[in-house]
């Protein structure tokens, strides 16, 4: 049984909501839900029922004590304030830039091959108010073919040292335990892992180095991920899983704190796959944990509008991320940092104005 926050109100709306015990708050932050979908599974399908949020508990407690049980958890995490996360407050969003030092990434691909030209580029998404540096030395786009664990190190360390150095928070994009080792001896904070730590050895070394982590949805692998990519119903599949890596992250040392979730937008879902899980981004603060958003110039951009090339596709990329941002989401992934923070501040001048 999953609950869907909807009805999700800003500013002083969201406000009255709570106080009047008409809504919940979205992650204690700025928003509030005032109605909810149960989702539930019976007879090979889906089944969803809206409920006004002052009916919700109400209707849990007249299922029986373990519903009311359930539903009072998953309520309680959506709305518990998120702590600070990698050394930054989430009282706002916060804006990861990306830098991928490889020559066949899908957008970005062959600008950062020189570590200069890397550190550069990632100073000037600082510059531009990117809150986070996202550094990465392999390519996992679709159909991508795998590089040596040496390679992928010798493409990122200088530039996270570097960053270091400058006090940036940098985050490092890798699948690999040893190139997690080496990025955090090097400087970074943060492991952002497609694959949510299942690679071999990479959970241990994010329990013993304290670091914070990114769990991340991807269904196959990259060289094949978007074959055919299929699901009973792909936002609680994801949920699910994310349920799961979360849960086995709790058991091995990391705390819940240490921990944001990333849906996987274009990771071995297709593009109708890629709309039901945005429609749906609620869903993901019963997970408990902060939330990232990765839609930047992805290929479902252009499969939902005219067939954009990668360079063409912020508007697209902006609309899916404001409306992550309608849904509470805490972090934004992306190529366009200056026009993406612009984009935020228009955002939050009018939530904090409803």
């Amino acid at each position: 049984m999953h609950v869907l926050p909807s009805g999700i109100v800003a500013g002083e709306a969201a406000a009255a909501a709570i106080i009047g015990g008409h809504g919940w708050p979205l992650a204690d932050g700025k928003l509030a839900f005032t109605s909810a979908g149960i989702v539930w599974a019976e007879g090979g399908q889906n089944w969803i029922g809206m409920a006004p949020y002052a009916e919700l508990v109400a209707w849990a407690e007249a299922e029986g004590e373990d519903m009311a049980r359930h539903i009072g958890q998953v309520v309680q995490r959506i709305g518990a304030r998120r702590a600070e996360w990698a050394g930054l407050s989430l009282d706002r969003p916060r804006i990861m830039g990306i830098v991928n030092a490889t020559p066949d990434s899908f957008s970005d691909g062959g600008r950062n091959l020189v570590a200069q030209t890397a550190i550069a580029n990632a100073l000037a998404m600082v510059e531009a108010g990117a809150d986070i540096i996202d550094v990465g030395g392999e390519s996992t786009r679709p159909g991508a073919e795998p590089v040596s664990i040496d390679e992928e190190i010798r493409r990122v360390e200088p530039i996270i040292r570097a960053l270091a150095e400058w006090k940036v928070t940098v985050s490092v994009d890798t699948r690999h335990a040893p190139v997690m080792q080496a990025a955090l001896a090097a400087g970074a904070r943060i492991i952002n892992d497609v694959t949510a730590l299942e690679g071999p050895g990479s959970l241990e070394v994010a329990v013993q180095s304290g670091a914070a982590v990114i769990l991340m949805h991807m269904q196959g692998q990259p060289q094949t991920m978007q074959a055919d990519p299929r699901y009973t119903c792909a936002p609680l599949d994801v949920y699910d899983y994310l349920a799961s890596r979360i849960a086995v992250c709790e058991a091995a040392g990391i705390p819940r704190s240490r921990i944001m979730a990333d849906p996987g937008i274009g990771f071995g879902k297709n593009a109708a796959h890629n709309a039901q899980i945005l429609a749906t981004l609620p869903l993901l603060h019963g997970l408990g944990c902060p939330l990232l958003l990765a839609a930047s110039r992805k290929t479902f951009v252009a499969h939902l509008s005219q067939g954009e090339t990668p360079q063409h596709r912020l508007p697209g990329t902006l609309a899916a991320h404001l409306a992550g941002l309608n849904a509470g989401m805490q972090c934004l992934r992306v190529h366009d940092v200056a026009e993406t923070v612009q984009a935020v501040k228009i955002w939050q001048a009018m939530s904090a104005a409803a």
